[in-house]
């Protein structure tokens, strides 16, 4: 099983998502960036590393918001682990996506997520899951 995080990082009421290229895996999906958590790395350390390399931020990571598990259709099982973040520094710079993107949490539907990502999208874009939380790591 392979155990990955991932940031929903909010500003001014918009949170950030971002588009896979045409050659990753699932290619084009949107997600939420973040990546696999390295052995002996604890979640918010491989959060921190993956947003430093995926969009060149220092981010604070705030509380978790989900975890679960999904099965995808080929028998792969990832274990997703979600977490706010609220404050960073740096500019974002999109350095592995296609696209990276602020939108309204209510437009998240208009999007075509990975099938992980799903539920929790309309979680969110219906109010039923919040994003603010306590900051817990730095």
């Amino acid at each position: 099983m392979k155990r990955v995080v991932a940031a929903l990082i909010v500003k001014d009421g918009s949170i950030l998502i971002c588009q896979r290229t045409e050659r990753q895996t699932m290619p084009l999906k949107w997600e939420f960036p973040g990546g696999k958590i390295e052995p002996g790395e604890s979640e918010e350390a491989a959060l921190r590393r993956e947003l430093e390399e995926e969009l060149g931020i220092a981010a604070t990571i705030g509380g978790k918001v989900t975890q679960f598990r999904h099965t995808y259709l080929s028998g792969g099982v990832v274990e997703l682990n979600f977490f706010v973040v609220e404050e960073f520094t740096g500019a974002i710079q999109n350095r592995i996506f296609r696209d990276a993107r602020w939108i309204r949490k209510e437009d998240l539907t208009d999007y075509d997520f990975l099938d992980a990502d799903v539920m929790l999208v309309k979680d969110i874009a219906s109010g039923k899951i919040a994003l603010t939380g306590p900051k817990t790591c730095r």
